[in-house]
Parts: C-alpha cells; structure tokens; sequence
C-alpha cells in the first residue's frame, strides 16, 4: 500500500494519539488538516499500518475498529469483492432487464460494482485487486474473500472464458501487495482445446496457491439461469471453485413468467434448486414484485411459495424498475403497466418479511439502479430502512439471518443456545444448526442437507451416500486468520462444534460419509478436522 507524505503522516499520527486517548474520531479529523481540510479515515488507517509494520506501535483491534471506513461491509465474518463478466449475449429475452451494449445484460454502466468493471475494462485481475487495494486502505481485513461474479448468465459464456476469468481472480488474490501478476493473455477468443487445457491447469494450480495465500478464498458465487442446471454444469462449478449459486426466480407464478419472457418455468425452477441442492451448492435465488401481470395482493400470494419446495437459503428482493432501456418501457407508455409507489412497495414488503423462515437470510430489497434510471415509480434506495421503520412501527420484526446476526457484539460461548431446525426441500432433509445468543442473536450457523430418496443424481462420486455440509459461517467483523479478538464469534471454537453436531446427526441418520462443498481457502480448515480431498469435495468416513 502507498505510504502517506511525511508531512500528512505526521498528522495522521498525532490524530491517531487523539483517538487512543479517547477523542471522538470525527474531531480528531476536523483537529488536524491536510492542505487546509480535514484528514479523512484512510489516512488514520495508513498510518496506523504504517506504525504496526514498523514495530512502533502493536496491533490494536479496537483502535483499527474505531477508525474503519464502514465496518459493516465485513461484520458478516467475510469481506466480498465483486467482479464483472465482460458483455456478453444473454439467452434471456426477460422484458424488465435493461440491454445496454456496454454492458453485461441486465447491468447499468453507473451502477457502483459496475462502475468499477467498466474502469477496469472488464479485466478480472485489476477489478480484484484494486478492490483489495481500497479496501486495505481503509482497514478492513481482506484475508478471507467472498468472490461474487456478476454479470447475468454465467453458464451463457463459453467454458474458456469463464475458466480464465476465475483464474485471474484467483491470481488478484494470490498476489499479497497486488502487483504484475502472472500473465494469463488476453480473454480468449477462439475455441481451442489446448488453451482450455492449459488455463484449467493453472487454475487448478492458483487454487493450491490460494488454501494458504493472504487473501484466502471463503466463497465462489456465480449468477445463471434455472434451465442452465444440469449434473454437467455442477461438476464444472465445482472444477472452478463455486460455492454459491444466484438464480432468478423472479415469479413463483407460470402466467407471470410467461408474460414477462422469462423463458423457464416455476417447474424447472424446482429441478435446478433441487439439483444444486444435492450438489451441496447454496442456493440465492431474487424474487421480484410488481411485475407485469403482478398487483401487490398477487405478491402477497406469491411470496410464500419460495418455501414451499425450493426453500432458498438467501433472497434478494428486487422490486421491478421500469427502466427507458427495457422492453417493459414501451408496455408502459401504452398503459399496460403500472409501477407501485414507494409506499405500496414498502407495505408490501413490509407483510411479507416477518414470514422469512429463521434459515435463509434477505441479502439485498432493492438493487443499486441509479435513481436518474427510473422512469415511474419508486426511486429511493434505502427502501430497506423505510420497511425496518415500518415493522418498528407495527411492532414486528424480521427473524431472517441478516436480521439476527451478531455483527460486531461480544459473545459469550458458555451463554449460546444450540438450535436444530429442521425442514424438508424438494428432495432433502435439511438440517439448520445455529448458535444462538439469550437475546436471540445468531453466532454461527451449519447447513447440513441429508438427501431423499427422491433427490435428484448428480453423478458426483464424492456425494454417493454421504450426507452434505452446505454452508459453515460464523459471524462477527471479519478478523485475520490468526488473530483472536475477545469475545469475537468467529474465534469461539464455534465452527468446530457444529460440525461435530453434524457428524452426530448424520451418524444417527445412518449415512456413511461426510462431503463438504469447501471454498479453496477453506480446505486447510477442514483438512485439519478429519476430511480428506475428493475429487471436487472433501469427504470423509462416519
């Protein structure tokens, strides 16, 4: 990281000396200039590294929290970096999606994430890599990646470009101070089976890299389409590293499929959610309200039908935008579509998100479309503070994980609560073990799916028999491998507990193996707790 001026150092470290004896870090700020104005936190944060790399000072956990730039961004124990796929055709003909030429389908040039794809001209390494770089700057940890690869149907684009594109995100994280890296060439072009040979070797050889690289790889999500899943495409996820899948439900309802041209329908919905399920892979899957042919009642009715069945272990909640670029916008100019007012939409959502069951977590209720895109119809992008407002106002509440989690709260091992809660998808029996605090606050949480007889084949060796660890994720803010916190979740022994719950349960379910979906910088984990490598899992005898 670029150190600071001399001069700008100097009072960064008197601003600093401030802090640690209690001043408010906002007036420590505004006390000392740089030029004339305020400091901001990203010198406080070079400078606080620059003095612990030099041995003047020793590490300061509460010090770095107090002086972080938005520390919720890792308070879920992980920190993520979003890559974009380069545009791209889309199989999907979906009326509501945006179509700009410059961009992946579905995605705005001015929306933040992909701001940084189109400065980067949709190079995965230097997207990666200068997100660690920003990142760093302003203190968070970035030793335990979360990778969410964007930019609509990943599963359209041809299997040596998304094999290279994962590559060079791994040699972004592979990288320590985020210099040349190893070159990979240009995207790739052509079809070529000697080029697909060798990037997938590499590939394999930056995952070994990375199991004990500095910025270790927690979690792999990729974006496709429901009638994109087959046994095939499980086993090539798996070769790259994918952990997490988001698909597009949109609609739990065949006639508003059809009238919006999605192109699958609830029934392949079903297939490929079952079929991720039995591969181990967590399942996102975005539901959107007021689309054409929708009324608010329609939605009330149709949100409900997610856990029926398909049982989503997270959601992303994206009203529809009636965007100038889209083919809905000329159904509206007819008068054939109506959008629903902010406030329509937040009593909506408002109805139906104390029903979210306590396993699956609202990871997003509005996407981050620029106002100045909409046409008609709500425009705020805080709209998940407007409906927490609104169920503070009704005094209910939400019980989804992201509604529970610890964040950034001390925790008391001996005080944790352990829950088994039990509920039964389409072809499993799943199994979700969380530690849970007297308040209720959820510390870590297991997913552990035992297949049916009627779950689907996936022609996966490692699966044969074994009943499957889904997710494992203890939460606090992200802390480096290594470094212990008092108090902090994430080092209470937490995870291993769990997974000897696991154990236990599938033991007494008699199935004769353990798989595991692990990341590429989780593997040393489990290796260490008795699994051994698979061919794309761990695994190991009960």
């Amino acid at each position: 990281m670029r150190s600071l001026p001399p001069e700008k150092l100097a009072q960064a470290r008197l601003a600093l000396d401030d802090v640690r004896l209690g001043k408010p870090v906002e007036a420590a700020l505004r006390d000392h200039l740089w030029n004339a104005a305020p400091l901001h936190k990203s010198a406080l944060v070079a400078a606080y590294n620059e003095l612990v790399e030099s041995g003047e000072w020793d590490a300061d956990e509460a010090l770095l929290a107090r002086i972080r730039l938005k520390p919720v961004r890792t308070l879920s124990g992980v920190t993520t970096v979003t890559a974009l796929t380069k545009p791209y055709p889309c199989p999907g003909k979906c009326i509501f999606c945006p179509d700009d030429i410059r961009m992946p389908k579905s995605y705005l040039p001015d929306e933040p994430g992909a701001m940084r794809a189109v400065e980067h001209n949709f190079d995965p390494y230097a997207q990666v890599a200068s997100r660690l770089a920003a990142l760093t700057s302003v203190g968070h940890p970035t030793d335990k990646i979360e990778l969410l690869i964007l930019g609509g149907t990943f599963s359209s684009y041809r299997r040596d470009y998304q094999a290279w594109f994962v590559l060079n995100c791994f040699d972004a994280m592979n990288t320590p101070h985020h210099g040349e890296h190893r070159e990979h060439g240009e995207s790739p072009d052509k079809n070529s089976v000697d080029s697909m040979h060798s990037v997938v070797n590499s590939l394999l050889e930056a995952h070994l890299t990375n199991e004990s690289a500095v910025h270790r790889n927690v979690g792999l999500s990729v974006e496709t389409r429901p009638d994109e899943i087959t046994p095939d495409e499980l086993a090539w996820f798996r070769s790259l590293g994918v952990t997490k899948v988001q698909m597009g439900a949109q609609s739990l309802d065949d006639r508003i499929l059809e009238l919006n041209q999605r192109g699958h329908t609830v029934a392949d919905l079903h297939r490929a959610v079952a079929l991720l399920r039995a591969g181990g892979f967590k399942i996102v899957l975005h539901w959107m309200p007021n689309l054409l042919g929708a009324t608010p009642d329609s939605d009330r009715e149709d949100f409900p039908r997610l856990w029926n069945g398909l049982c989503p272990d997270e959601i992303k909640i994206y009203p529809t935008q009636l965007l100038e670029n889209a083919p809905l916008y000329e159904i509206w100019k007819q008068g054939e579509y109506h959008p629903y007012s902010t406030e329509e939409l937040v009593n909506l959502i408002a109805d139906v998100k104390p029903s979210i069951p306590r396993y699956c977590r609202v990871n997003r209720v509005i996407r981050d479309i620029p106002s100045t895109h909409v046409v008609e119809g709500n425009k705020r992008t805080s709209l998940r503070q407007d409906i927490h407002a609104e169920l503070e106002r009704r005094g209910t509440r939400c019980d989804c994980i992201r509604c529970r989690e610890v964040r950034g709260g001390q925790v008391d091992a001996s005080a944790l609560r352990l829950d088994d809660l039990v509920y039964h998808p389409d072809g499993a029996e799943e199994h979700f073990l969380s530690f849970v605090t007297p308040d209720g606050k959820i510390a870590g949480f297991l997913r552990l799916s035992l297949p049916g007889p009627d779950s689907p084949a996936t022609g996966l060796k490692d699966l044969e028999g074994a009943a499957i660890i889904r997710e494992v994720h203890v939460y606090g803010q992200s802390l480096e491998v290594g470094r212990g916190q008092v108090g902090a979740a994430q080092h209470a022994g937490l995870g291993t507990r769990l997974l000897a719950e696991a154990d236990r349960i599938a033991r007494e379910k008699r199935y004769r193996r353990m798989a595991v979906i692990a990341a590429v910088g989780t593997r040393l984990y489990y290796l260490e707790r008795g699994f051994e490598r698979g061919e794309l899992y761990l695994v190991k005898k009960l």
